[in-house]
């Protein structure tokens, strides 16, 4: 039990830094390749949903590390 709990706990920090990187600062996803000059934005779209599923992943890492913790 312990092992699957290890190997997820590797999964999900793979995730987060993938999620972490897509989210480039500053830019929007629809701005990373063409350039723009916008001062403020919203997330829309895919960046709304890899924000929100980077959060997800936090939770989960957490309640994971919990769990491993406990055991």
């Amino acid at each position: 039990m312990q092992s699957i709990q290890a190997t997820t706990q590797i999964i999900l920090s793979a995730l987060i830094t993938i999620f972490i990187l897509m989210q480039a600062q500053g830019t929007g996803l629809g701005n990373t390749w063409t350039g723009g000059g916008e001062t403020y934005h919203t997330r829309r779209g895919v960046e709304k949903v890899i924000f929100y599923l980077t959060i997800v992943a936090i939770i989960f890492y957490v309640l994971n590390s919990l769990f491993l913790i406990g055991m």
